[in-house]
């Protein structure tokens, strides 16, 4: 089998990039090691950029987002026990859209259905070979048998856990990593959201964040210890610090009912450099990272998809190499200062094992200064909606 783009990934990424490609004529295959059903079955992000939407219209893979997808023109960040609005819109002219991650990997995947391309399920025990040549391929196991794809580029769109990080000499690449102290505990329950907005909650107990992903669906998260398990979580112990860390109005709108997903997710900023590997290419979390604080994990995916389907379409049809050759760059330049502002919304609003007396007031001053001043304000609108690309 030969394609000019082998991906390894059918995630938000792979899949962008196979109707980014597509859409440019550029022929395509996707692996992927899980069923579909194992794929869409993952919770994960649910605030898209307005360049990550208008991606998703560039393929045809927008109209349900646009149907279905929640607007929104600012956040709210509680301190203090009050809420103070940040208005991105008004700051920067532009919006977010509430829209999961499981939506956006179903719609691209009914586009690459209908679009007839190949993507193939199961298939473990994928490889990329011989990426350092001009002869790059990719061999895989599918219904116990052996095969192999032969391509001009590997695109490894398969995350943080994937092989095609992993299959790179240690001394061609350098990662940079912090671990938090701390994990996100998340529940989804099928209640209206507090607030129609997002509401960022600093406390002393730890931080909480309101958000949802439909005006029926409603998505809670509170800071706790990274050595947590689920079990010591009941859905009255959930609800019951959540109410300790919000503020009155938010507790007295607060209506709460049984999970239908609960999980514990720890926090890191990770970035590998650099992006380029010879004739293979990483994309999305196999190459970065971010704590979810700043929504912009999903969001550093599609712009990598952009960049690199951008740098191939030059490649094929300008016989040019000098796209592909600045990927690795370009893209990180981007990543850089998404990974600077989840680091820094991470550190503003939760609880360190330091955030005592003066990082306490550090945090407030931090917060009160984000939302006394036009031009933090800005500067917090600015990130949060996207920086261009």
């Amino acid at each position: 089998m030969r394609t000019k783009v082998a991906i390894i990934g059918a995630g938000p990424a792979g899949l962008l990039l196979g109707q980014l490609l597509h859409a440019s004529g550029i022929d395509n295959i996707i692996l992927e090691r899980q069923t579909p059903e194992y794929v869409l079955g993952r919770i994960r992000a649910g605030l898209l950029e307005e360049g990550t939407v208008a991606l998703l219209d560039e393929v045809g893979a927008g109209t349900r987002a646009h149907r279905e997808g929640l607007v929104h023109d600012g956040i709210e960040l509680a301190f203090g026990g009050s809420r103070h609005r940040i208005d991105m819109k008004a700051a920067t002219g532009k919006t977010v859209m509430i829209y999961g991650q499981t939506e956006v990997t179903l719609d691209l995947m009914n586009a690459r259905e209908a679009a007839g391309l190949t993507t193939i399920y199961e298939a473990s025990d994928a490889q990329p070979h011989e990426f350092d040549t001009d002869h790059p391929r990719v061999s895989y196991v599918k219904d116990g048998a052996a095969r192999e794809i032969a391509c001009d580029f590997i695109a490894g769109c398969d995350g943080f856990h994937g092989v095609s990080r992993a299959s790179v000499k240690p001394q061609a690449i350098r990662t940079f990593e912090r671990i938090y102290p701390f994990g996100w505990l998340g529940i989804l329950s099928e209640t209206p959201p507090v607030s129609h907005e997002l509401i960022y909650n600093n406390h002393e107990r730890g931080f909480a964040l309101c958000t949802m992903r439909s005006t029926h669906r409603s998505r809670y998260y509170v800071q706790c210890p990274l050595d947590d398990h689920i079990d010591q979580w009941p859905d009255e112990r959930f609800w019951d610090e959540l109410k300790r860390r919000l503020d009155q109005k938010a507790v007295d709108h607060l209506v709460t009912g049984p999970s239908i997903e609960k999980s514990i997710a720890p926090l890191r900023s990770f970035v590998a450099e650099p992006m380029r590997f010879g004739r293979m290419f990483l994309a999305g979390d196999a190459a970065h990272i971010v704590p979810p604080t700043g929504a912009k994990g999903l969001n550093l995916a599609a712009s990598d998809a952009h960049y690199l389907a951008v740098a191939l379409r030059e490649y094929y049809d300008e016989k040019s190499s000098a796209g592909i050759d600045a990927y690795s760059a370009t893209a990180l330049a981007r990543v850089w200062k998404a990974v600077r502002f989840s680091w820094w919304m991470t550190s503003m609003l939760h609880k360190f094992p330091d955030t005592e007396g003066f990082g306490a007031r550090i945090q407030l001053a931090e917060l009160d200064y984000v939302v006394g001043s036009k031009a933090a304000t800005t500067s917090l609108a600015e990130n949060y909606v996207g920086l261009p690309f």
